[in-house]
């Protein structure tokens, strides 16, 4: 069974059959099901991605640039379905699918990463492994040219599950992760989203963080394999004109990232403080675990809902151990695609 924004697909054997989802006006991103524990059909492998969340409108975007991203989008789903069709591991999807986007200047992860208000770019990344709930995570990173990588070194090869700044480069560098010059991830749009800001700070008088810019970039992946693994990952450059060494949900286990076979995986995008504050990657897995609520419910009910309520923005992407598949969100759009065994969808605004 795989979902999606104001649509079901139920998929067996032998038909696909769609059904229009019920009134979703105010809830953008909104799923419904009535039989979602109901399982008929588990899929072989699937993964599920997200280039962030925010404003994006169609009358706002070129054709150009959204074919882009709609290339960019199937690229990355493409590199994920590789590995899981050879029946490679759900960590490596999610990492060398992570790695694609990272590497585009079109998202604010990697290359593409927004600046802070000194005018340097700090990653944050971290990894999550279902089968036996191994994390990874770093912030603040400078000159490692993939954030994913360095969250699953720490996973992998050290005993901790978060490094930051400078101890987070030297890690990294010791278990021979690639370099690059801090100028590698400078991207003129970027630049000129921090001076914009920066003037209107003249103006006002008081420090800003540009959340409008930054929610829709961050990147994120999990994945299902043909053994049965779940894993999850999520990188980002974080928000525009960010200070302090702030670090938002991104590389927070619980927050921004999640995963347990048992349940599912999670990763998010969008007003990091909020998610940290609701745990809203874990608590999909917990009202799953102790509440007994479908992937799909419980994911709507804390996007279109529970942040709603507090005026937290952004969305989400989870699949389950049945390869369910869900991508709320309660901004104007999410850039976000999946595929599986069976069946591919990308797609950019809401109403798609």
């Amino acid at each position: 069974m795989i979902l999606r924004n104001s649509n079901i697909l139920l998929l067996s054997a032998v038909c696909v059959l769609c059904i229009s989802s019920c009134d979703n006006s105010n809830k953008p991103g909104y799923q419904k099901s009535d039989n979602m524990n109901n399982t008929t059909r588990k899929a072989e492998y699937a993964i599920v991605i997200h280039g962030g969340a925010g404003t994006i409108l169609k009358t706002n975007m070129t054709e150009e640039r959204e074919q882009q991203y709609q290339k960019a989008l199937d690229d990355a789903l493409m590199i994920g379905k590789a590995i899981l069709e050879d029946g490679g591991s759900s960590e490596d999807a999610v990492v060398e699918t992570i790695k694609y986007m990272e590497n585009s200047p079109l998202f604010n992860a990697g290359r593409g990463a927004v600046f802070t208000s000194e005018g340097k770019n700090e990653l944050d990344a971290s990894i999550m492994r279902g089968s036996d709930l191994e994390a990874g995570a770093v912030g603040g990173l400078q000159t490692i040219k993939n954030p994913i990588t360095a969250a699953r070194a720490v996973m992998d090869s050290s005993e901790h599950v978060f490094l930051v700044g400078e101890g987070a480069e030297a890690f990294a560098k010791l278990n021979g992760l690639e370099q690059v010059d801090p100028g590698y991830f400078y991207t003129e749009n970027r630049y000129k989203s921090l001076q914009r800001i920066q003037e209107r700070e003249k103006e006002v008088g008081m420090h800003i963080t540009d959340m409008a810019d930054s929610k829709y970039g961050t990147v994120g992946a999990v994945a299902l394999d043909k053994h049965g693994n779940i894993c999850a990952g999520t990188s980002t450059g974080g928000m525009t004109n960010k200070s302090f060494g702030r670090i938002g949900d991104s590389p927070v286990i619980g927050a921004g990232t999640y995963a347990n076979n048992n349940t599912c995986g999670v990763s998010c995008t969008g007003h990091g403080e909020f998610f940290i504050r609701y745990a809203v990657a874990y608590d999909v897995s917990a009202m799953m675990q102790y509440a007994g609520k479908s992937l799909e419910d419980a994911a709507n009910e804390i996007v279109n809902k529970k942040l709603m309520d507090v005026g937290g923005s952004g969305g989400l992407i989870a699949l389950d151990k049945y390869g369910n598949i869900t991508m709320p969100f309660n901004s104007e759009g999410m850039y976000r695609g999946y595929v599986t065994d069976t069946e591919k969808f990308i797609g950019i605004y809401k109403e798609d």
